[in-house]
């Protein structure tokens, strides 16, 4: 049985003294502009106060940690509009990774079951599920981040099940979106099956959603090494996040070749 130990946000959660030195340390976070900052606030406010966050097993939440967590999951959607996130309610912090019993299909439609240790799910029936380890490593620019992968994955479920074709805006191209990605995802497939060298983590093979997911990670924390592996899928994924992280970020992950 879980202990869950519940914390509402204050009636401004970013009035901490914490916060915005806090933000501004993070890498993640680096070469917003003042009016994507005052997004990313005004984003932040809206998760945490719209969110039940709750600490599994006792684990205790403080405000430091509301606030990082509430960093990462809004940075995605500071050019998209509240409702981006919506249909779910709960996000569960675990104290360090933790066993999924969860049922899961394969891309040939085959159910399969088990237990795993993972560091985040985003569950279809409401939450997302994080360790507070790798939330907190989350910020770092190395193309991993748990909080940003699992609200992915809700972004991609806003259509229903996670397929790595979430609803695009007004003006994407459908066509362009499906051509980028199955295109892309086979050939990562292809070179992780063949033991091929990889810049990008090979859990993006797994399956289309987890490609989605994965890159989304890529193009928030590593955008540059994202563009030259797949650069028809960062076009769309600046067009989907209506942001372009390329811009802001320095330059990392690449080698002489790239240039």
């Amino acid at each position: 049985m879980f202990n869950f130990l519940s914390r509402k946000p204050e009636h401004d959660p970013l009035a901490n003294p914490a916060w915005p030195e806090l933000g501004r340390q993070m890498p993640l976070l680096q070469g917003l502009s003042t009016e994507e900052w005052q997004r990313l606030e005004d984003r932040m406010r809206h998760f945490l106060g719209h969110k039940a966050i709750s600490g599994a097993h006792g684990f205790a939440l403080s405000q430091n940690r509301l606030l990082t967590i509430a960093a990462q999951a809004s940075l995605p959607i500071i050019n998209l509009d509240d409702t981006a996130y919506q249909g779910w309610h709960d996000v569960v912090i675990y104290p360090g990774a933790f066993v999924s019993r969860e049922a899961w299909r394969d891309e040939q439609g085959l159910m399969h079951e088990g237990a795993q240790n993972v560091s985040g799910m985003a569950r279809s029936d409401g939450p997302i599920l994080l360790s507070w380890p790798d939330s907190r490593q989350g910020p770092a620019l190395d193309g991993r981040n748990v909080v940003i992968h699992e609200c992915a994955h809700k972004l991609d479920m806003l259509n229903g099940r996670a397929d790595g074709f979430p609803p695009l805006h007004a003006g994407m191209v459908q066509a362009d979106w499906s051509r980028a990605f199955e295109r892309g995802y086979q050939d990562f497939r292809r070179r992780v099956d063949y033991g091929e060298p990889v810049r990008i983590d090979p859990y993006g093979a797994t399956n289309p959603a987890e490609f989605f997911a994965v890159l989304s990670e890529y193009f928030f924390e590593l955008p540059h090494l994202l563009h030259a592996e797949y650069p028809a899928i960062y076009e769309q994924l600046r067009q989907f996040y209506r942001q372009d992280p390329g811009m802001r970020l320095p330059v990392l992950g690449l080698d002489e070749n790239d240039w």
